[in-house]
């Protein structure tokens, strides 16, 4: 029994020090990922996540080439961290979007102002609506699964202990908010349309009729339009949405065009 304690106790140092180092990576995640990194999550519900995280992942990845010291420890906390915060910050601008897409919806149909606190970050009633209904689809169908599967083959592009290059990372990150203004102008494009069509036709109103106060009599119609036109495309909006996040989810590292 002596005689295997030594061995049992390095078994466990290296079971702890590969644990670790997928932790760094899995915390830096969670901390931005949508759903369980929001800030009404409590932190107790996030470090039990990450520790869910940490035992999926942990065995399906190679333990670390760096064997356990203060220098690798700084290292590894370096490396994975930014891997880590990589991925987030990658499943973040998905959020990001929806709310872009809200705020000009809610811009074109004169709703900016209603339940603009409602949020821990302020933000109109139609990018709320749009950010509460996406986060619940995105769990309904997998994203703790889809996001657990993203991080084991990161490990392939991002290797644990490694430095990504700073090029290849400035044209991902580029190309990742240039995906997110894409993808939340493409939402909220039947909201800018309605807007368009609105305006043409109150100027019309206005020029055939100018004695008329077309502003009192065109406010309501802009905002029932609006939550007309929502409670129609909505579902559509968060089936594109979704389509684009689990487009992410499987390649995380490609470059949108």
């Amino acid at each position: 029994m002596s005689a295997s304690l030594p061995e049992l106790l390095a078994l466990a140092d290296r079971a702890f020090w590969h644990g670790f180092a997928v932790f760094l990576r899995v915390g830096a995640m969670v901390a931005l990922m949508p759903a369980i990194g929001e800030q009404s999550v409590p932190m107790r519900v996030k470090l039990a996540a990450i520790l869910a995280f940490v035992l999926i992942v942990a065995p399906a990845v190679a333990p670390p080439d760096l064997p356990p010291g203060p220098g690798n420890l700084y290292r590894l906390a370096l490396t994975e961290t930014l891997a880590g915060l990589i991925l987030g910050l990658g499943l973040r601008l998905f959020v990001l979007a929806l709310q872009a897409a809200g705020a000009i919806a809610a811009q074109s149909t004169s709703l900016s102002q209603i339940l603009g606190a409602a949020a821990a970050e302020p933000m109109p009633a139609i990018g709320y609506v749009l950010v509460i209904g996406g986060l619940a689809l995105a769990l309904m169908t997998g994203l703790h699964v889809k996001a657990a599967e993203m991080v084991i083959l990161s490990y392939d592009m991002l290797p644990m202990g490694r430095f990504p290059s700073g090029a290849t990372l400035s044209d991902w990150g580029l190309g990742q908010v240039r995906r997110a203004f894409s993808l939340a102008f493409t939402l909220a494009a039947p909201f800018v349309i309605l807007s368009l069509l609105y305006n043409l036709a109150l100027g019309a109103i206005n020029k055939a009729m100018p004695q008329l106060m077309v502003a009192f009599v065109g406010a309501p119609v802009i905002t029932a339009g609006g939550l007309f036109l929502l409670c129609l495309s909505a579902p559509i909006i968060l089936r594109v949405w979704l389509a684009a996040l689990d487009g992410f989810i499987a390649s995380p590292f490609s470059v949108p065009p």
